[in-house]
């Protein structure tokens, strides 16, 4: 199925991100993240890019088509371009086609300090634009609320998104945020700029002091004194700080969906009782509004 007709036929796509395991020890794990995941009945799954190696043994690819082929959910492949040959995108589309994999969403890539970019294809764009001219594949594109912690500000950030658009990318899926005020003020600065496409909100749930600390410094995600204050309260007892976090998502996702949203992406960072919490939390607004 390609993702962009969701957005046709759906008021709210809700859709999970997970991400390969990194040793063979926790492949059961993840076989029994997506028995659990398979029953909450996503929209579709993406997986992201990496973890396993070496292009010809993509641990991406792999899930993705286990999502598609043995669960019969929806599978989007994350596929970055930093430090890939053309020559290795097309070995990926490749690998895409053979296991019916039939969307992408394309990025450049984090680039660590002081590292130099060997590949090809140096933008997210120029990546798109070579996914669509080398394959029919659904495309979707990332996008930052707050800008990419890069080039901080908006006006870059939507600039970017036109690239995108331009290139060939049909939806967006946004980075986590924790403040819908700033989500909102992003989405009407977008729309103003006459990019029309769907844009799922990402979201993820903070369970624990440590996890947030490192995606703060990843993203440069704002961080509202309300969640701060939920966090001082509770990190000294892990279960209710999970709870506070799964509860805080809640409220995020409620009021994104009441708002009129094209989609949530939860970040569940593979941990199936999240999903389950929130899904259930949040299933019949869903129901609801997906039938209007």
């Amino acid at each position: 199925m390609n993702i962009k007709n969701l957005f046709r036929d759906k008021k709210a796509v809700f859709s999970f991100e997970i991400f390969p395991p990194k040793t063979t020890s926790s492949i059961q794990t993840i076989y029994n993240t997506l028995e659990d995941l398979k029953g909450l009945s996503p929209d579709y799954i993406s997986v992201t890019y990496g973890a396993g190696g070496s292009v010809k043994n993509s641990k991406t690819i792999e899930l993705s088509s286990l999502i598609k082929n043995k669960y019969g959910i929806e599978a989007v492949s994350h596929l970055t371009c930093i430090n890939l040959d053309k020559k290795d995108v097309k070995y990926y589309l490749r690998e895409f086609e053979k296991n019916n994999i039939e969307n992408i969403l394309a990025l450049r890539g984090d680039i660590d300090i002081g590292s130099k970019i060997i590949g090809e294809l140096d933008h997210a764009n120029e990546l798109i634009k070579y996914i669509n001219d080398n394959g029919n594949f659904n495309i979707a594109a990332a996008c930052y609320p707050e800008g990419h912690i890069e080039h901080k500000g908006l006006y870059r950030e939507i600039e970017s998104m036109k690239r995108k658009e331009y290139s060939g990318a049909s939806y967006f899926i946004s980075q986590l945020f924790f403040d819908n005020n700033l989500y909102y003020n992003f989405q009407d600065e977008v729309r103003a700029a006459n990019i029309n496409l769907p844009i799922e909100a990402g979201i993820m749930p903070v369970t624990n002091k440590k996890q947030i600390e490192r995606i703060l410094s990843l993203s440069g995600a704002s961080f509202p004194n309300k969640f701060k204050k939920i966090i001082d309260k509770y990190e000294h007892n892990p279960e209710a700080l999970r709870d506070a976090g799964i509860a805080y998502a809640v409220e995020q996702i409620v009021d994104l969906i009441s708002t009129g949203v094209d989609g949530i992406h939860l970040y569940i960072m593979n941990n199936p009782y999240i999903a389950q919490k929130i899904t259930k939390s949040i299933e019949s607004i869903l129901l609801t509004v997906n039938k209007i």
